[in-house]
């Protein structure tokens, strides 16, 4: 197994010495004479373990540890006090500061070596207890995204025998959130919301959902109620994917010029992930066989985005999705319908 790291921090050239000699056979040892020094290594390489003095010059122990633990970086690295400092106080100030352990001088070496045994033996089970914890929270979070992406395939599978909408749109609607600039995570948790946008289609009657004909006044009211239905279906959450896919259910119908439903909003007053889903929705929808139409070409489809700008859709975001038309073609290429296409 690979040495461990530890970072001796001594302002005493011998105190340094008799540390080196005591950890020396078993561990990688650094030393650095100051608490500036201490902190620029801390951060460059990663030590394992710090025994770290406290009387220095400058910088003292007391506010070098207090730096480690502010820094994300280095904040998780255990800190052993190494001093001739033994009041109660001086220990309790070094525990409240986030340190594990407290040595004093003269130190002994198998009091050295023990402690810092245990020290990095807790570290690499709080690390492993750590890694093991995040495993199974990604495990958790791909399992949900699963159930949502399956969830809103169920849906699409009324009117659309493979489903494959809900993926291509999703990815379309990813595509132009990162186009936009939005951040990374926002952007992934959209793209596993996005397929819930049409949930509510499973409580519409199949003979409006496929009707192969213009819908009359009545039936155009029945369809339009999918929009709440599905914010019902999903229901209010904490959950950051449950509510955005609320969000999405309800508002993707909207219309930047306020004539949408089911509230008639109107421009920003939409969420953005509502205004960037109805252009992904319209684009597939209009691109693909469906029981009442043919497909449109992809020059045809952005005809009638451009024409909508500003009216249906928001003007910006129209311009930007033009920008990755290309990307999105990849996409569309890619998941085509077929007999049963790509999971």
């Amino acid at each position: 197994m690979e040495q461990a790291s530890i970072l001796v921090v001594d302002d005493t050239p011998e105190n340094i010495d008799i540390l080196v000699g005591i950890l020396g056979d078993e561990y990688k040892v650094k030393v650095a004479i100051d608490g500036p020094r201490a902190l620029a290594l801390a951060q460059k390489a990663l030590p394992d373990l710090i025994l770290l003095d406290v009387m220095m010059p400058g910088m003292n122990g007391y506010e070098v540890c207090r730096r480690l633990k502010q820094e994300p970086l280095t904040s998780h690295i255990p800190v052993i006090f190494v001093t001739a400092l033994s009041e109660v106080e001086d220990e309790t100030q070094g525990f409240a500061l986030g340190a594990v352990d407290y040595i004093t001088k003269p130190v002994s070496a198998p009091i050295v070596k023990a402690r810092v045994r245990n020290h990095l033996a807790l570290y690499d089970q709080k690390r492993l207890l750590e890694q093991q914890v995040a495993e199974r929270t990604r495990e958790l979070e791909q399992t949900r995204f699963e159930i949502i992406r399956r969830l809103g395939r169920a849906a699409e599978y009324k009117d659309n025998e493979t489903g494959l909408h809900v993926v291509r749109m999703s990815h379309y609607a990813r595509l132009l959130a990162e186009q936009l600039g939005l951040p990374p995570k926002y952007c992934e948790l959209l793209y596993n919301a996005a397929p819930m946008h049409d949930i509510g289609k499973i409580g519409t009657p199949d003979a409006v959902l496929k009707k192969p004909a213009k819908l009359e006044a009545d039936e155009w009211q029945v369809m339009q109620q999918h929009a709440e239905i599905g914010a019902e279906i999903i229901g209010e959450h904490d959950d950051p994917l449950l509510e955005m896919s609320r969000r999405i259910a309800l508002t993707h119908h909207e219309k930047w010029d306020g004539s949408g439903y089911p509230k008639g909003l109107k421009g920003t007053d939409i969420p953005i992930e509502g205004r960037i889903v109805a252009i992904a929705d319209v684009f597939d929808a209009l691109t693909s066989i469906r029981p009442y139409k043919q497909a449109w070409s992809i020059e045809d489809t952005m005809a009638l985005l451009e024409r909508e700008a500003g009216k249906h859709f928001d003007p910006e975001l129209v311009a930007q999705f033009k920008l990755i038309l290309d990307k999105v073609i990849a996409v569309r290429d890619k998941y085509m319908e077929t007999d049963g296409g790509p999971e």
